[in-house]
Formats: C-alpha cells, sequence, structure tokens
C-alpha cells in the first residue's frame, strides 16, 4: 500500500451516470489486475473504494458509476484537480493460474478491472473471451476497448436492447471451451457463475469497507479456510474457498 497524491487528466462520461477518470502519481504499488485503489474526498469521513481499470506508467485509469455522495463529487471534478489515493490495495488475479483460454466476466461496475486483466494476458499470449453483463444498452461501455486489445466480446443485456438477452451467464454457452474464469460484479451474479460452471474460477467482491487495508476489520466474510478481509485478503477469491 502507498498514499500519494494524484492529479486529475481527464474525467468523462461513458454513459449517463458512468464516467473514466485518469489521473497521474505513483502507480508503482499497483502490482497486478483486481486491485482496487482508496480516494479521500473533502467532507467524507470515508474514503471510496474504486477497482483499478488500467495502468499504465504514471498513469492510473479508474472507471466509477455516479451512486452517492463521493462519486457525485467525483464527476463533478476537472482535470488539474488533485486527489489523495491510497494504492496497492487487495489482491489480484494470478495470471500464472488462468490456462490459455480465460473467460472474463464483469457485470456493470465490475466491467472496469477486466481491462486491466485482459490486457495483462492478452500480452502474455492468452486467447481472452469477455462477458460483459449490463441493463440495457444505454449502460454499455468499453466494448470497444477490449476488442481493441484483441479479446473477443461477448455483451449481455437483460432487456435484450443489446447483445444476448439475459444475464451473464446466458453468454457463458457461447464463450465455447475456457480454462479458467475471472469474475468480478454483484453477488448474485457471482453466485450464479459459480452454479453454472465448474472450471477453476476466481471471484472479486465487493463489500463496504472501513479502512481499506485490512485494520479495522469490517469487512470480514466467512471463507472454508477462515475469516477473510474482503480489502487484504480478497477482493480476489478462489471458488475452492468461497461459502455462499
Amino acid at each position: 500500500m502507498k498514499q500519494g497524491i494524484f492529479e486529475i487528466i481527464e474525467n468523462v462520461a461513458l454513459t449517463r451516470d458512468t464516467f473514466r477518470m485518469k489521473l497521474q502519481g505513483d502507480t508503482s504499488a499497483i502490482t497486478a489486475p483486481g486491485q482496487f485503489v482508496n480516494i479521500k474526498l473533502d467532507g467524507l469521513f470515508l474514503r471510496r473504494p474504486i477497482s483499478v481499470c488500467d495502468k499504465e506508467g504514471y498513469t492510473l485509469t479508474i472507471i466509477y458509476k455516479v451512486v452517492g455522495d463521493g462519486t457525485h463529487a467525483m464527476a463533478h471534478m476537472r482535470a488539474g484537480q488533485t486527489l489523495d489515493i491510497l494504492t496497492g490495495l487487495g489482491n489480484g488475479y494470478d495470471l500464472t493460474r488462468v490456462g490459455d483460454r480465460p473467460l472474463l466476466i464483469g457485470g456493470g461496475v465490475g466491467v472496469p478491472p477486466m481491462y486491466y486483466l485482459a490486457r495483462q494476458l492478452i500480452e502474455s499470449g492468452k486467447k481472452v473471451t469477455v462477458i460483459m453483463g449490463f441493463n440495457t444498452e444505454r449502460e454499455v461501455f468499453y466494448k470497444q476497448e477490449f476488442e481493441a486489445l484483441g479479446a473477443r466480446v461477448l455483451v449481455t443485456t437483460a432487456d435484450g436492447s443489446c447483445g444476448i438477452r439475459g444475464f451473464v451467464t446466458a453468454a457463458i454457452p457461447e464463450a465455447g471451451e475456457v480454462s479458467c474464469i475471472c469474475a468480478c460484479g454483484p453477488e448474485p451474479m457471482l453466485k450464479a457463475i459459480y452454479d453454472a460452471t465448474d472450471v477453476p474460477a476466481y471471484f472479486s467482491f465487493e463489500e463496504r469497507m472501513g479502512c481499506g487495508f485490512g485494520a479495522c476489520v469490517g469487512c470480514t466474510c466467512k471463507t472454508k479456510y477462515g475469516n477473510k478481509r474482503i480489502c487484504k485478503d480478497g477482493p480476489v477469491l478462489t471458488r475452492e474457498e468461497i461459502i455462499w
């Protein structure tokens, strides 16, 4: 973990309530796809945890959805402003254990961390398929960006307005044979993926956090191997250790 001051270099809307923010600062503590950062915002007691969408050199990219006071404040920030950010939080996906044909599944704001993961895997020679799940076509973002990396992309929408009608599990048969699944999104989605598949899998969980680095124990959950803190021991857990 490292604390640093980052300067905003871009903050743009991707959809009506989803924004991409690019920042410049010390990204050296970010060592694996699936980690997150914790952002301090003026007037708010707790930092806001946001997953890492991408990291290149000194540039950090995050994508966030406006859902409360913190993200509402972020949406109104402009280039040149600075943020106090804790980086390198949590564990990430282990690129050495996903095989040659990984399937990446992201639902809503679970899509962004899949981008950094996909880029790393494709650069290492893996054949990557990505399933992106949204409620409606108006919420779809980053499809072209994933395709530009060289990933095969399948989009699902609950209302059928774009891609395959249904939830992300509806697209799993279209992915063909896969060596491993890496998923991020709401817990009901993760449970549905768990039930629908039997290949090795890694699931990134969302949880309300206090400190974000394991001190307050506020995000502890039970696993088959004892209690684990989502912020410190997670957010990525293996199929074998999860208790639903």
